[in-house]
């Protein structure tokens, strides 16, 4: 059975990513890409839906232990796991290299004291654990072949094949170093060659230093934002400069429930919003390969922007079910592929100028066609912004007004006017005034409760949505202004889980069924950071340190967060690691530390 999501770590290539739980056993891996089929899928499913599991030896029919400790070695996404045992103490360390040839990922054994008996049980299943491979041998090598894919096993230790399992039992004693290598190779190439695990470790240590060492924050809560840094860079696809929302499926909202979708692509708005925070933190190769990416993915057909893309910019991403697997904790469908690629969200236009604007701004190298791009987007804005759309949270009811997609809308205006001001490209600036004061007025007028005090979610509605914390911190109004005040209370009194964390939406009462979907979900972190920001934005900085730091432990040890906090059980629900958990805690520290709100 899978592991809590909080159980488990990411370890990962900049191309795909492998979930690796307490007990050393390996349930998610996508080869070669993100959003490949997983050979392992035991997280979404059983152990006949594929894992590869590594660790001290333990009677037959035994649960296997977790390990006594984990830890990233130093600032890297390189695995330590350590078992205490009767015998002595063994240590695994796992990860998968920057990609220089085929995608491997290594697992090596190591003795640290006394003689501990280990084993390894490997079981691919091909095709999302619907497929049993060929196993065999092939000059010493065991390889497992399905259609267009093989897997390739290095490893000096014996092994064997039992129960369409690939097995090896050995004992480490102080010293004793046991590789095991997996590679992926398309089954029609040759085999790929053969690895140098000891040397790849070395290579991929380094990797990882020298890309933290150009961090530029050094505030209080450095551990917090590196480790945010690092998540945020295994999620990007380094071909293509594009960023996955998280590396898993089907990791449900509400466990046993059908919230359950596949974030295996590049949002536009969390790729934007990633972005921000890397230019933030002094990473701009890493803007300018998105930026590449959004040019080609958009190419010359901006007037139909989708919202979210695969990773090397394809627009077909149709949704599926697996009616084979049974789903995490019994949480149907499992689906692959994201239907919501096709609905119209107007606040991508705002979140992807922003990100364009603060390239810019920051001194990326100026790229015209990204100049023209942004204003063929506000073109497109100025015909269609009054429209109603699905907004920020895909709902998959009714299209409405949403009070976020109007702010974002009028965002994507003032950015630009911005850029025309400054001298950088030309645009009909009166009209876009205008413009810009139209989507205002709009907003304050139809999307504002005044016996109430607070913004909306939707015209005409009297529900709230979290997404409107954003107000003050894209500079729509002041943070100091009574609206943003009384939205921001409204929000803590009306969204806020008993422990204090934030909901999107609400999801009972009058508002059920606002998203056209059955069930609950968990607080969502990202808002819960946006109202730590919100609370230090109108001077309540203490409050807002302490929401703030009351987040950072509902990490996992490692430093991780998924989507949502489940406030009922006190556990992450939803896909793992999310890149719209990570990005908020990066800007958070950045705004709690330049007011001076932590304390030592």
């Amino acid at each position: 059975m899978a592991g809590r999501i909080e159980d488990y770590a990411l370890i990962g290539d900049m191309q795909t990513a492998a979930l690796v739980c307490r007990d050393g056993t390996a349930d998610w891996l996508c080869l070669p890409r993100f959003d490949s089929h997983a050979i392992f899928a035991g997280l979404l499913g059983t152990e006949e839906h594929g894992f590869w599991r590594l660790g001290p030896a333990r009677p037959e029919g035994a649960e296997p232990p977790a390990a006594d400790r984990r830890r990233y070695r130093g600032n890297s996404l390189v695995l330590e796991s350590e078992w205490d045992t009767p015998r002595g103490t063994v240590r695994v360390t796992d990860f998968m290299p920057p990609r220089d040839g085929a995608p491997q990922l290594i697992r090596i054994v190591e003795g640290v004291s006394g003689r501990v008996p280990v084993r390894s049980e490997l079981r691919m299943r091909f095709s999302y654990g619907r497929v049993v491979p060929w196993v065999h041998k092939v000059d010493g090598r065991t390889v497992a072949v399905a259609g267009p894919d093989s897997v390739w096993l290095d490893t000096r230790a014996e092994t064997y094949g039992k129960d369409l399992t690939t097995y090896s039992d050995f004992t480490v004693s102080p010293g004793d170093r046991i590789a095991f290598t997996i590679s992926w190779q398309p089954s029609h190439h040759e085999p790929p060659a053969l690895p140098d695990p000891e040397g790849a470790l070395e290579a991929t240590e380094q990797f990882w230093n020298e890309w933290v060492d150009q961090c530029t924050y050094h505030g209080p809560y450095r551990e917090a934002v590196v480790r945010s840094l690092i998540t945020l860079k295994a999620l990007t696809y380094a071909p293509t400069g594009g960023i996955v929302a998280a590396p898993t499926t089907s990791l449900p909202e509400d466990l046993g429930g059908s919230r359950n979708w596949d974030y295996r692509y590049t949002w536009l708005r969390d790729a934007a919003i990633t972005l921000s925070s890397l230019l933030r933190t002094g990473y701009r190769e890493e803007a300018r390969a998105w930026r590449e990416w959004l040019l080609r993915a958009v190419a010359g057909d901006p007037e139909n922007l989708q919202i979210m893309y695969g990773i090397a910019g394809e627009r077909e991403l149709g949704e599926a079910e697996l009616d084979w697997l049974p789903g995490y904790e019994n949480s149907t469908p499992v689906r692959v592929g994201n239907g919501a690629a096709n609905q119209l969200q107007l606040d991508v236009y705002g979140e992807v100028i922003e990100a364009l604007h603060l390239a810019h701004m920051t001194g990326l190298t100026r790229n015209d066609y990204a100049m023209g791009l942004q204003l063929r987007l506000i073109e497109y804005l100025e015909k269609h912004w009054e429209e109603p759309d699905e907004g920020i949270w895909e709902v998959r009811g009714p299209r409405r007004h949403f009070v976020h997609s109007k702010v974002m809308a009028w965002v994507a205006v003032d950015r630009t006017i911005r850029l025309i001001e400054a001298g950088d490209t030309e645009g009909p600036l009166d009209r876009w005034y205008r413009l810009r004061d139209d989507i205002h007025r709009d907003v304050c007028e139809r999307g504002y409760d005044p016996e109430r005090n607070t913004f909306t979610q939707s015209y005409g509605s009297k529900e709230l949505d979290a997404s409107l914390l954003l107000i003050p911190q894209v500079g729509f109004l002041p943070p100091d202004d009574k609206r943003v005040i009384g939205t921001i209370e409204a929000i803590q009194r009306e969204l806020s889980t008993e422990d204090g964390f934030v909901l999107r939406y609400p999801t009972d009462g009058e508002a059920a069924g606002v998203d056209g979907l059955a069930g609950d979900e968990g607080a969502f972190l990202a808002c819960s950071f946006w109202l730590a920001d919100d609370l230090a934005m109108i001077g309540r900085v203490d409050e807002a340190r302490q929401l703030f730091e009351k987040l950072l432990s509902l990490r996992n040890d490692l430093g991780l967060l998924a989507e949502e906090w489940d406030s009922r059980l006190q556990r992450q629900v939803g896909n793992f690691p999310q890149a719209f958990s990570h990005v908020p805690l990066i800007d958070t520290a950045l705004r709690l530390t330049a007011s001076g709100a932590y304390v030592g």
